[in-house]
């Protein structure tokens, strides 16, 4: 198998495993009482991208999309692989061999850019959900859902690496 096989299939195992524990944190925080967002928000934004559309006052307020559910969820994971995929890109496949805390921590960490800078802002909420009712609440919350994936990314790591030791 050639290197760029392995990173991409390694991506995958370890991007949709990050984002499965990523998931579950979300899961144990809404038992909690604690909200989080709804991956059709995320497809209901990305529907709009192609008719132009990439900043809303409010997401929530938006036209729905149809399917935007599935789109969401599809590009939750999506992301959750690319991401690892620069996990990976950035270490090489010797972290994928034996995976170490701190290079997947600070990827983890680093990924919450993207919601403070990107997707907040473009779904109505502000940069790092500036504009919402609990602010550094929901920025927190970003970071440590985000922190939580950085921990997946190396349990995820561990698990492929033990089903998969070494390079073909």
């Amino acid at each position: 198998m050639n290197e760029y096989l392995e990173l991409t299939l390694r991506s995958i195992l370890i991007g949709c495993g990050a984002t499965l524990v990523m998931d579950a944190w979300a899961w144990l925080l809404r038992r909690w009482g604690v909200p989080s967002m709804s991956f059709g928000l995320l497809g209901r934004w990305l529907g709009h991208l192609p008719r132009g559309r990439w900043r809303h006052e409010s997401i929530a307020r938006a036209t729905p999309i149809r399917g935007e559910r599935w789109l969401g969820w599809g590009a939750h994971y999506s992301i959750g692989m690319a991401f690892a995929a620069l996990l990976l890109a950035s270490q090489g496949l010797g972290w994928a061999h034996a995976p170490s805390l701190p290079p997947a921590l600070c990827v983890g960490v680093v990924t919450v850019l993207a919601p403070w800078l990107l997707l907040q802002p473009a779904l109505g909420a502000g940069i790092a959900s500036s504009k919402t009712s609990a602010p550094l609440f929901n920025a927190t919350k970003s970071l440590v859902t985000h922190t939580v994936y950085g921990v997946g990314l190396y349990l995820a790591g561990l698990v492929a690496a033990s089903l998969w030791p070494v390079s073909f």
